[in-house]
């Protein structure tokens, strides 16, 4: 691999790169140079080896340098180390995903949910997208609280009938179904079956003696065309809507408190980097299994991949989605008006999450490769910006493939 080092307006960029992945080298700098990139870092492994890693920018502006062990709080993208410990339990034996979620755990058997599935809650069906009563202050950080609040909210609609996403409130309805059914809090769980094995820097409640790497998340103003999207204008004029809700959580939650950091909500608050992150999903790219460290076998890896809703409407989002069992497929949303960045384009074989304001990690089990990509400056849209998607064209351009144009990128 080459040695990068290269001046950018915005920061030094540094790290290394594959000859093959020269276009993403390219991507990643132009972030810098034009598309408002702060800090950030970008990651891909190829059957299990890395091939690009990569980093650069600040820390904040006119900060210190984001450096190679620079971390960042990557929200959404949490979703996918908490749903992959839900799925090494199944595979375990430990956790039925067509029980009622009784089973485990009764007191959420309540107020319009009692026939609920364990599946419900990864695929978005469940009906708790979010709570109605304004959280107390600090509300997300107390994990007991949440669970109490969270099992005894009425259903928004009857699951299993529609899907809307769960964007805070699958920290509890997935994580305490781990905790029930591993025996300890899903936070820790990752760490002693995921992160340890693998030796990934990757935490769902963050110790205090990692937060000097933290680098603090940007916020994105707000735009006169983002504020005309379908989401906003629902989000705004509903205020008894799953999109009011998700606005107001998101507002309410501090990502850089360190009580926000030290906190374990699976949903929104895992910190890392790309590095970890792609390493987080490179077994998931090459069969369940690498170096000795066996995630989950081929069946259940195939069920993770495999697309489990799909709607015109996500009751959330607004939007037309498409998940499997606690990840993203792709989505192809560009030819829809109203919308601003409400894609995701990735392989069909792909599986994955996005983060708010644009981070990233998924594995493509089709062509073994895993992608990490992290920031702090956060951008517009529900899915992936431009940002984001230009490193993952570039990727999927650099591994032979033709085309996006069918809604996934395809040979």
């Amino acid at each position: 691999m080459k040695t990068v080092s290269l001046t950018t307006k915005a920061g030094n960029v540094e790290g290394v790169c594959d000859a093959r992945f020269a276009g993403v080298l390219d991507a990643f700098a132009q972030n810098f140079e034009s598309r408002g990139e702060v800090g950030a870092s970008c990651a891909i492994t190829l059957e299990g080896k890395p091939v690009v890693d990569l980093w650069g920018g600040k820390k904040a502006p006119g900060g210190e340098p984001w450096d190679k062990d620079t971390i960042s709080i990557i929200f959404s993208s949490t979703k996918g180390a908490m749903c992959l410990c839900a799925h090494m339990l199944a595979d375990r034996g430990r956790l039925d995903l067509n029980a009622p979620i009784a089973k485990y755990w009764p007191e959420f058997a309540q107020n319009g949910k009692e026939a609920a599935t364990v599946q419900m809650t990864l695929d978005h069906s469940v009906g708790v997208p979010h709570v109605r009563d304004v959280p107390r202050p600090g509300a997300f950080n107390d994990y007991d609280h949440m669970i109490d609040v969270v099992a005894k909210e009425p259903a928004f609609w009857t699951p299993g009938t529609r899907n809307g996403y769960h964007a805070v409130t699958m920290s509890w309805t997935v994580g305490e179904l781990v905790h029930r059914a591993a025996k300890k809090r899903m936070g820790k769980f990752f760490q002693d079956e995921v992160a340890k094995p693998l030796g990934l820097e990757f935490w769902i409640g963050l110790p205090e003696e990692q937060e000097r790497r933290v680098a603090p998340m940007l916020p994105a103003a707000p735009t006169a065309e983002s504020m005309e999207s379908r989401f906003f204008v629902k989000a705004m004029g509903d205020t008894n809507s799953a999109s009011h809700f998700f606005l107001r959580d998101f507002m309410a939650f501090n990502a850089n408190s360190r009580e926000g950091h030290a906190a374990e909500i699976g949903a929104a608050n895992g910190i890392t980097n790309a590095r970890n992150l792609a390493g987080m999903y490179a077994p998931l790219a090459n069969g369940g299994t690498l170096n000795g460290v066996r995630l989950v076998g081929p069946d259940t890896l195939a069920r993770m991949g495999r697309v489990a809703v799909a709607t015109h409407e996500d009751a959330t989002l607004v939007i037309p989605s498409r998940f499997a069992l606690g990840y993203m497929k792709s989505m192809d949303n560009r030819h829809l008006p109203g919308l601003d960045a409400a894609s995701c384009l990735i392989s069909e074989a792909a599986f994955g999450h996005v983060g708010a304001g644009g981070s990233f990690g998924f594995a493509d089990p089709e062509c073994k490769m895993s992608f990490g990509y992290t920031m702090n400056q956060m951008g517009l849209g529900l899915l992936l910006n431009e940002r984001g998607q230009s490193l993952v064209d570039e990727t999927y351009k650099a591994l032979g493939y033709r085309s996006n144009a069918g809604g996934a990128w395809a040979m």
